[in-house]
C-alpha cells in the first residue's frame, strides 16, 4: 500500500524495468509496453535515488560478494580512472574535454581488484582529472577504512596533489607511469581491471 493505494504493479515489475533501462541504454520515454508506464518507473528510480536505496542495495550486495570471495569487506587498494562520452542531452550538466575532444560527461571510477565499483561520480566532461578525483574520494571518505593506496595513471599526477590526498584522505595515491621507450598504447599494471570495468 501507498498513501493508501493499492499497488498496481509489483516493486519486481519496477526494479526490472529499472535494470532493462540500465542494461540497454533505451530512453526512459521508450521503454517497451510490456513494463509499467515509463513515468511510473522513473519515479520509483528518482524517489529510490534521492532517498539513497540504490546506492546501499548497491554497497550490501558489494559486501555480500566480497564475503563470498573470503575477502575483508572493504578493500585494501583502489583502482582509479576517468572517461569521458559524449551525450545527447539537453542537460546543461555537460561540458567540453579539450583532450579528448568530446562534447559531454565525464565518468570518474574507482574500482577494487577484481573490477566491482567503489566509488563513482558523473560529472561534466570539462572537470580535470585531479578535480574530479577529489571530489569523488571526499564521497567516499570514511566507507572504506582499509583503503591504503589507490592506483591512477599520469593524468592524476602532482606532487602538490598526491600529498593533499595523502593527508586528507590517509591513503596513498599512486602514479602509474607508463615504460620510457615504448611508444604506442601501454597496459598499465592493475589499470586493466578499471578498463574492463568501464567497458
Amino acid at each position: 500500500m501507498e498513501d493508501g493505494r493499492k499497488r498496481k504493479y509489483s516493486l519486481k515489475t519496477i526494479v526490472n524495468a529499472i535494470f532493462y533501462v540500465t542494461k540497454t541504454g533505451v530512453q526512459w520515454r521508450n521503454l517497451p509496453l510490456d513494463f509499467p508506464a515509463w513515468q511510473l518507473v522513473y519515479y520509483y528510480f528518482r524517489k529510490w535515488s534521492k532517498d539513497g536505496l540504490i546506492s546501499k542495495i548497491h554497497q550490501l550486495l558489494y559486501e555480500k560478494v566480497r564475503i563470498k570471495e573470503k575477502r575483508e569487506i572493504s578493500p585494501s587498494l583502489g583502482l582509479l580512472d576517468s572517461q569521458s562520452v559524449k551525450t545527447a542531452s539537453l542537460t546543461t550538466a555537460k561540458g567540453l574535454d579539450a583532450n579528448k575532444k568530446i562534447n559531454g560527461r565525464k565518468r570518474f571510477v574507482v574500482t577494487d581488484t577484481v573490477g566491482w565499483i567503489i566509488g563513482l561520480m558523473v560529472v561534466a566532461a570539462n572537470v580535470q582529472k585531479r578535480e574530479g578525483a577529489e571530489k569523488l574520494f571526499v564521497l567516499m571518505n570514511g566507507k572504506y577504512p582499509r583503503l591504503e593506496k589507490v592506483l591512477a595513471d599520469q593524468g592524476f599526477d602532482g606532487e602538490e596533489f598526491t600529498a593533499r590526498i595523502a593527508k586528507t584522505f590517509g591513503f596513498i595515491l599512486e602514479i602509474v607511469k607508463k615504460v620510457l621507450g615504448v611508444s604506442g598504447f601501454q597496459v598499465l599494471p592493475k589499470q586493466w581491471v578499471v578498463e574492463r570495468t568501464f567497458g
